[in-house]
């Protein structure tokens, strides 16, 4: 089992690294979900975001944005497996769990860092949750 630690990671390096180790078989855990930071432009991720939100029409209809961290980083990592409905894609993306803070079986265990870097304009997941 893969664990990743997120704090201070960009999203997509994370949502990468994770989605390549769940397609070569690996279990995958990303921990502090709400620690991972989304570049760029804060105000126009925000818009993005509301507008994503509030696009469902009917109760059926999607598509539908999640409002927790954990649910944010699970589908931008979906959106780098090839299709998530069907075969390997499925597969790999049950095998991909998502945490918002470490949980207690995690504690002791080694944890990957994903590229720590600082970027200029960013943003924690945190920020954009309800």
């Amino acid at each position: 089992m893969i664990i990743i630690d997120g704090k201070d990671s960009v999203l997509g390096r994370i949502g990468a690294f994770a989605a390549k180790s769940a397609l070569q078989g690996e279990d995958v855990a990303v921990v502090n979900c709400s620690e991972i930071i989304i570049t760029g432009n804060k105000k126009r991720i925000k818009e993005d975001f509301e507008i994503r939100r509030s696009r469902v029409g009917h109760s059926q209809k999607g598509p539908k944005l999640g409002k927790t961290s954990e649910k944010i980083v699970k589908r931008a990592i979906r959106g780098m497996l090839p299709n998530h409905r069907f075969g390997r894609g499925r597969i790999a993306f049950k095998r991909i769990k998502c945490y918002s803070k470490v949980p207690t079986e995690f504690l002791e265990s080694e944890k990957v860092i994903v590229d720590k870097s600082k970027k200029l304009k960013f943003s924690k997941v945190r920020e954009f949750t309800k």
